[in-house]
């Protein structure tokens, strides 16, 4: 926040510059290293989709105008949050479009 200079208001206190500060360690928390990413990728690859994801999968293949919600629906009851079942929803149709792509390419 800029100092005024003057005394009094929000912004008082002596005319100081901003001192730019280094990242902190815990501000990369929680992000998808390429060692990581790889290792998924692997076990998606090999072990495949878990019954609730094809389920899910199902839902959005055959699923009308109301698919997403009942994917999220179905997605929020077996992951308990909806920011999980949000991004669950997103990459079971990532799969979903990535199969697709594979078929219409061979």
């Amino acid at each position: 926040m800029a100092r005024s200079g003057i005394a009094a208001g929000a912004n008082k206190g002596h005319v100081t510059e901003q001192k730019e500060r280094a990242a902190r360690p815990s501000r990369s928390k929680g992000k998808l290293g390429k060692r990581t990413a790889l290792c998924r990728e692997i076990a998606r690859e090999v072990a495949g989709l878990s019954p609730y994801e094809r389920r899910i999968l199902d839902m959005i293949k055959t699923g009308g105008s109301s698919a997403d919600k009942r994917v999220y629906k179905f997605a929020k009851r077996r992951l308990g949050s909806h920011k999980r079942a949000l991004a669950k929803r997103e990459d079971i149709k990532a799969v979903n479009s990535k199969m697709r792509a594979k078929q219409a390419g061979a």
